[in-house]
C-alpha cells in the first residue's frame, strides 16, 4: 500500500501490458486498495472487483479488512456499498505534513494561507466562499466570470488547506513538545 495512489488501471486507455503488470505485481488486497482510494461515491463490491481485476468475493474480503482498518466506509448490507473514508485520508495527510515539515515551516505556510483567506474575504466582501451569491459571480463578461469562479475555487482550496495545516501544526507541536516521538509512548 504505497502512498495515496489513486491510479485506476481501468482508465489506462488500452495499455493492457501495464494492466497485466499491475495485476501480476499487486495482490488482490493491494489492487482493491489502489482502486478504493479513488472511490468517493458509495460503490458495490462487484464494480470495485471489476476495476481491481479480481473476483467479487476477493474484493469483498479486502473491503471488509479495509473497513475494519478504518480506511473504507461501508453502507448497507444487501448489497453493501463502499467508498474511501475521507477522514482517514485527511488524518494520513496531516501525519505526512507533520512528518515532512517542521512546526515553524507549517506555521509559516498556515500564516500565508490565513493572509490569502483574508484577502479573498475582502475581495468578495463576504466571510466565506459559501456566502458568495451566484448572481455576483455571473455578472460580467466571460473572462470576468471565469476569474471569479477561479478565485472562488481557490478560496475553497485555501479553506481546506487551512484546516489541514491547523491540524498538522498542532500535531507537529505535540511531537516537538513530547520529544519528537509520540509513537513510543502510545
Amino acid at each position: 500500500m504505497s502512498g495515496d495512489s489513486t491510479w485506476d488501471p481501468a482508465s489506462s486507455n488500452g495499455r493492457e501490458e501495464t494492466r497485466q503488470q499491475w495485476k501480476r505485481e499487486r495482490t488482490t488486497f493491494q489492487r482493491v486498495y489502489d482502486i478504493i482510494t479513488g472511490v468517493t461515491d458509495y460503490t458495490k463490491a462487484s464494480a470495485i472487483a471489476d476495476r481491481a481485476d479480481c473476483s467479487t468475493d476477493g474484493a469483498r474480503d479486502a473491503l471488509t479488512q479495509l473497513v475494519e482498518m478504518g480506511i473504507v466506509d461501508r453502507r448497507g448490507s444487501r448489497p453493501a456499498e463502499y467508498r474511501r473514508n475521507e477522514s482517514y485520508f485527511q488524518w494520513k495527510r496531516v501525519e505526512r505534513l507533520a512528518d515532512e515539515h517542521t512546526h515553524a515551516e507549517l506555521r509559516e505556510r498556515l500564516d500565508q494561507l490565513l493572509e490569502e483567506d483574508a484577502d479573498l474575504q475582502r475581495s468578495f466582501g463576504v466571510p466565506s466562499p459559501d456566502s458568495v451569491e451566484v448572481a455576483r459571480i455571473e455578472d460580467g463578461d466571460h473572462a470576468a466570470v471565469h476569474d471569479r469562479l477561479e478565485s472562488l475555487s481557490r478560496w475553497r482550496t485555501v479553506r481546506h488547506d487551512i484546516e489541514l495545516l491547523q491540524r498538522a501544526v498542532s500535531r507537529a507541536a505535540d511531537r516537538q513538545r513530547d520529544g519528537g516521538d509520540l509513537g513510543a509512548s502510545a
